[in-house]
């Protein structure tokens, strides 16, 4: 059964992911991206802050960036599965 795809055109990576970032995220991605990291999505639901969800470069651990700038290797958040 295909799924039915939620971003409606939407990019999961916008062409510029650090305008929906703040200056303590941005620090923070471009450190990661730095060591091999990579923006993974740019989750952007309607009415609330976009969430930058980033992982390795193995992709084995994913991550994302806190309002204050703090990598969270155990979000709370749900993925879909591919």
């Amino acid at each position: 059964m295909k799924r039915e795809e939620n971003r409606k055109g939407l990019k999961p990576v916008p062409d510029n992911p650090l305008k929906f970032m703040n200056e303590a995220q941005v620090f923070t991605c471009r450190t990661m991206m730095a060591i091999g990291w990579h923006i993974k999505f740019i989750r952007r639901p309607s009415f609330q802050r976009p969430v930058c969800v980033m992982t390795d470069e193995n992709e084995n651990t994913i991550a994302l960036i806190e309002a204050n700038g703090v990598l969270n290797k155990q979000p709370d958040i749900a993925l879909r599965r591919t």
